[in-house]
C-alpha cells in the first residue's frame, strides 16, 4: 500500500525510516579521521584496542584488534525489555541465556518495582559504537539470510583506520538492507526467521527483530553524531 508516494505497509515503513537514518548517518560521518574515531573523551572508556592492551575480560574479535566487552548483566534501561520477553512467551531460562546471566538475576529484574536506578555504563568511543553496529548487522544478515553458523563476535576484523572501517561497515549494512527489502509479509510474521544468537530474535516474529535492528542503528548513530559535535568543539585550540 502507498499513500502519495510513501509506503504504508509494515516493511515499507521500517525501511523508509532506516533509509532516511542511513542517509543522515553517512553525511554525519563524512570526514571522520582516525584520531577522532578513537578519541576517549573521559577516563575509563570502552573502545577497540590492540589485543594485548584489552581492558575488559570479555573483549573479542578475530584479529589484532578487539572490542571491549564487560561482565554479563541486564542493565536497568533494559528491564522493560525483559518484561516484554516474558510477554512474548520466553521462559526465564531462555531469557537468562539471552542475556548470559543466571536465572536468579532474571527473577530479580522481574520482581523489581518502581523506577530502576540509572545505569552507570561506561562511555564508549565512536570506534566502539561503529564496531558494535558492524558485528550486529553482519551477524543479523548471517543468521537471517546466510548460513546461520558464524559467531557474530568473530565476523568483524576491527581496524584502527576510520576510513577502512567505514568502507567495510557500509558494505555490510547495504547487503543487509538489500536482503531485508525482499522479505515477504509471511516472513515478517515468522518466529525465528532471524536466529541471531545473544538476542531474543529466535523467539519473536521477524518484524519485531527488524524493528529492533532499525532502532539500534538510529540510537547508536545519534550517539556518534553527538560525539562528533563534542570532538569538534573540544579539539579546537583555545582562542
Amino acid at each position: 500500500m502507498e499513500t502519495e508516494g510513501s509506503r504504508t505497509d509494515r516493511l515499507g515503513i521500517l525501511l523508509e525510516q532506516f533509509d532516511k537514518a542511513r542517509e543522515m548517518a553517512q553525511v554525519r560521518l563524512t570526514g571522520l579521521g582516525d584520531e577522532e574515531y578513537l578519541w576517549e573523551p573521559v577516563p575509563g572508556c570502552w573502545s577497540i584496542r590492540p589485543r594485548g592492551e584489552a581492558r575488559t575480560a570479555r573483549a573479542f574479535g578475530p584479529g589484532a584488534w578487539v572490542i571491549d566487552r564487560g561482565a554479563p548483566d541486564i542493565p536497568a534501561s533494559e528491564y522493560a525489555e525483559v518484561a516484554r520477553q516474558v510477554e512474548s512467551g520466553m521462559t526465564v531460562e531462555q531469557i537468562a541465556d539471552d542475556w548470559s546471566v543466571g536465572v536468579a538475576r532474571v527473577e530479580e529484574v522481574l520482581a523489581h518495582t518502581g523506577e530502576p536506578e540509572p545505569d552507570e555504563a561506561p562511555v564508549t568511543t565512536i570506534a566502539w559504537r561503529l564496531g558494535h553496529l558492524h558485528y550486529e548487522f553482519a551477524g543479523d544478515w548471517e543468521w537471517t539470510f546466510g548460513e546461520r553458523r558464524q559467531d557474530p563476535h568473530q565476523m568483524v576484523d576491527f581496524s584502527p583506520s576510520a576510513a577502512e572501517t567505514l568502507e567495510r561497515f557500509w558494505a555490510v549494512v547495504d547487503r543487509w538492507r538489500d536482503s531485508v527489502g525482499s522479505v515477504t509479509e509471511e516472513q515478517l510474521d515468522t518466529v525465528g526467521l532471524c536466529a541471531y544468537p545473544y538476542s531474543s530474535a529466535p523467539y519473536e516474529p521477524y518484524v519485531s527483530a527488524l524493528s529492533g535492528s532499525v532502532f539500534e542503528f538510529i540510537h547508536h548513530m545519534a550517539e556518534i553524531a553527538l560525539l562528533r559535535d563534542l570532538w569538534r568543539v573540544t579539539s579546537k585550540p583555545a582562542p
